[in-house]
């Protein structure tokens, strides 16, 4: 040992250097890396990933070869260290050389390098992996007996060792990748990526149409009344009665209906032999299961019934799609026949509009998680039927009653937050 150079020693102690700064750098770039990119770079066949995959397999073996060859280096370099301070300095500089070492590997091996592999992972794990698998390879009889050893402590302490590495992502986690994503993913599929998962926590009563607005044909109706609302319909489906909604006969596509009425061979009962069976659906089913059913039943339209099995409402296909991709025009007229659009940035409602519809519509914040209508929820707010001139506001929305009847309001006008209230 005394026949080696001052040079030698102090190269060999740059090198360890590297290589703490090496394996350093490797354990926190293997721990950071994305493990959902790191499958999908899998399943591309990278052969960089393929290998880093298979190392984090077995997180326990891997962590044990970079710590065992990361501690044998520092510890190298410390001897050498040592050394170079007695022979050169006198033993008296041994414990400067001790703190002058600690404060190198602390900033040239231990921050700086994992500094830099939390930032870039991928490009330190990648090209480690092709280094520490055959170093894994070479030294796995001591890996092996070092993880016995701490995975029996592991096993005393009652951590179990049997849970996967990647856990399982909530859908409230999953929201917030989605919104991590930024760039990555354009704004509009964001949103109706984030609409999907919110598909489970609404239910087909928030988003149906009333019983009272349900257009269809009463069969008791004369045949010109009948023949009139047919060639006037604005909808493809419609359901047929007799008298009331209760006494529902069945549901027409009115691409069958109007080739009778051009060959002139219409009547009543070929229009019921066209029909199909209703398709009831309770109202409390959340519209991500109502969708499936909808594909399942190979049906777009669907009659709400409550408890009682009284019709309460209808929904459509097109009504949960909505929620997902939002309104299919930007003509606010033409999306909500409810909502007036003013020149001073206001909005005439009428009070039985569907709240959820005028913040997908608008892209207002309105509560949901009470009542569905704007007036249910200006009674709920107020706690009594309000009169003409009454104003509220309701989060960040002014709220002013226009018009009433005996039991609802019938039309109110709404301020947004971003237009100046009228001061009339």
């Amino acid at each position: 040992m005394n026949e080696i150079s001052l040079g030698a020693l102090v190269g060999a102690l740059i090198f360890l250097l590297f290589l703490s700064a090496f394996f350093s750098a490797s354990e926190t770039a293997m721990m950071r890396l994305n493990r959902y990119r790191l499958k999908h770079l899998v399943q591309a066949k990278n052969s960089a990933a393929m290998r880093a995959a298979q190392l984090l397999e077995r997180p326990d073996r891997l962590i044990g070869i970079i710590l065992l060859g990361n501690n044998f280096v520092n510890i190298l370099a410390s001897s050498i260290s040592t050394l170079i301070a007695l022979r050169y300095f006198g033993e008296a500089w041994i414990a400067a050389a001790a703190g002058i070492l600690t404060f190198v590997i602390l900033i040239f091996a231990e921050l700086t390098p994992k500094t830099m592999a939390a930032q870039h992972p991928e490009k330190i794990a990648f090209p480690a992996a092709y280094m520490l698998k055959p170093l894994l390879t070479l030294c796995y009889p001591m890996v092996w007996v070092i993880n016995a050893i701490a995975n029996s402590l592991l096993k005393l302490a009652g951590v179990s060792l049997q849970d996967d590495t990647i856990q399982q992502l909530s859908s409230e986690e999953l929201r917030t990748v989605v919104n991590e994503a930024g760039a990555l993913i354009p704004r509009k599929h964001q949103k109706m990526l984030l609409n999907i998962l919110d598909l489970e926590k609404v239910t087909i009563e928030d988003i149906m149409v009333p019983r009272n607005e349900i257009l269809g044909l009463d069969l008791n109706d004369s045949m010109e009344s009948i023949i009139h609302l047919l060639t006037s319909f604005q909808y493809t489906r419609f359901p047929l009665y007799y008298d009331d909604i209760d006494n529902i006969a069945g549901i027409v596509h009115i691409r069958n209906a109007l080739p009778l009425i051009s060959k002139g061979d219409f009547s009543k009962e070929k229009l019921l032999a066209i029909a199909k069976e209703p398709y009831f659906v309770p109202e409390g089913t959340p519209l991500n299961t109502q969708l499936l059913n909808f594909q399942r039943q190979k049906r777009r339209i669907g009659l709400v019934v409550d408890e009682y099995g009284d019709i309460e409402g209808l929904i459509t296909l097109e009504d949960i799609l909505e929620e997902i991709v939002g309104e299919f025009t930007t003509d606010v007229a033409a999306a909500i026949k409810d909502v007036h659009p003013q020149e001073d940035g206001t909005f005439l409602v009428d009070g039985g509009a569907n709240i959820r519809v005028l913040n997908r519509t608008l892209s207002w914040r309105l509560p949901t998680d009470g009542p569905k209508t704007l007036n249910g929820l200006i009674t709920e707010y107020l706690e009594s039927i309000p009169t003409p001139a009454t104003s509220l506001r309701i989060g960040d929305y002014t709220v002013e009653v226009l018009q009433t009847t005996d039991n609802a309001v019938k039309t109110a006008r709404i301020t947004p937050p971003d237009v100046k209230p009228s001061e009339d």
